[in-house]
């Protein structure tokens, strides 16, 4: 398993190598648009049809200023006659959300033009590329559902947490009408505001349940405890706090203030990265508890999980394991020692063993948000 974690952060690593510089390209399009992740009112940040990403930076007074996209070098801006600092990309960014911020005179900074969201252990600045296939997240004019934040007791932290919860769009309509449950989880440097800020969670189930692509379910999305470990220290994890937690304090609440089906057939886990690790050790010894299992940018479960987990086959309904094409790429030539071996072959294992397990890959995005928007979206489908 510790090998599993060492996977997450190499992909991390992986993820974040890009490097972009300030650019003077010629064949970049002068179509730049604001963010929709801009403050009110904000010109800047800018994206263009491309994908190149634009910045300007009013603070007269530095002496350097540089932007990261989660990377090493970032874009390096210049500064103009007015006291801004502007800057492009060299190269445009994948689709969809990014975290980045700012280095002025070394010290780091968040981007005032835009919001703020809480990615690599801190609240950082965000920034949206449109996806073609954005519409699936879009806000549009259905029946929406409710995000609700709930304040739980926890014996085993002495603490309260927090959860927040999507009820479907009919859930205050019919009183007598109960509920199947996905437990969702963030990825390491995030915490439970994640699947509702960057992921758009909600208004995925809102459109795929208008469109009658998906049954309508409850979503529960809480802090998996993983930040406590520093990057680099991952191997040194123990989910067993996170798991007390999920198992005997969130669940029986969540059981008994909701209109759950509280049963395993109607439960599923999922997650995204680290989130995806903490899905696959807690189902495995949990197999009573979750029906469906959701793997989004983690190791993948083998034939060999299967036979270790009494009653396996028997209870688990699915098994649904996703990467991004380029993720998946890095994978397939220096990553699967981490994986536990190929997900495409652990996959067709267990197909062959009479499980139903699916491998989805996100075309053109690496480990990020809209790899994980796209997983959600083909897992709720099936879900339930």
């Amino acid at each position: 398993m510790k090998r599993n974690i060492y996977f997450i952060a190499s992909l991390l690593i992986y993820s974040f190598s890009l490097c972009w510089a300030q650019n003077e390209n010629p064949d970049i399009k002068e179509d730049f648009k604001p963010s929709s992740l801009n403050q009110p009112g904000q010109e800047y940040p800018k994206v263009n049809s491309q994908g190149y990403a634009r910045f300007r930076i009013a603070a007269p007074e530095a002496k350097s200023v540089k932007v990261t996209l989660g990377g090493r070098e970032g874009t390096m801006l210049t500064k103009s006659d007015d006291g801004a600092w502007t800057g492009t990309t060299l190269e445009p960014l994948d689709e969809g959300f990014h975290y980045y911020h700012l280095i002025v005179d070394g010290g780091i900074f968040n981007d005032p033009g835009t919001l703020n969201f809480y990615g690599s252990v801190r609240w950082e600045s965000g920034i949206e590329v449109p996806a073609f296939d954005q519409d699936f997240y879009a806000l549009k004019d259905v029946p929406h559902g409710r995000v609700q934040q709930v304040l739980f007791p926890s014996k085993s932290t002495n603490t309260i947490r927090r959860a927040f919860v999507y009820t479907p769009p009919d859930y205050d309509k019919d009183q007598t009408k109960r509920y199947p449950v996905l437990y969702l989880q963030h990825g390491w440097g995030e915490d439970e505001t994640a699947w509702g800020n960057q992921g758009h969670a909600n208004l995925i189930m809102d459109n795929l349940i208008a469109e009658g692509k998906a049954k309508p379910f409850i979503i529960v999305m809480t802090y998996g405890m993983t930040n406590e470990i520093r990057f680099g220290g991952l191997k040194d994890f123990d989910i067993k706090p996170f798991q007390m937690v999920l198992i005997e304090e969130l669940i029986p609440y969540i059981d008994n203030n909701f209109r759950t089906i509280p049963d395993q057939p109607h439960r599923a886990m999922a997650g995204l990265s680290m989130g995806s690790m903490e899905t696959k050790m807690i189902t495995l010894a949990n197999v009573d508890m979750f029906s469906y299992i959701g793997l989004f940018s983690g190791a993948s479960i083998s034939l060999d999980d299967v036979s270790k987990t009494s009653g396996f086959k028997e209870k688990v309904k699915m098994v649904f394991v996703s990467y991004g094409s380029k993720e998946y790429e890095w994978i397939a030539k220096r990553g699967r020692e981490f994986t536990g071996g190929d997900p495409s072959e652990n996959v067709e294992s267990l197909k062959k063993a009479g499980i139903n397990s699916i491998l989805y890959v996100s075309p053109g995005t690496a480990h990020e948000f809209l790899t994980w928007r796209r997983s959600l979206r083909e897992f709720a489908m099936l879900l339930f």
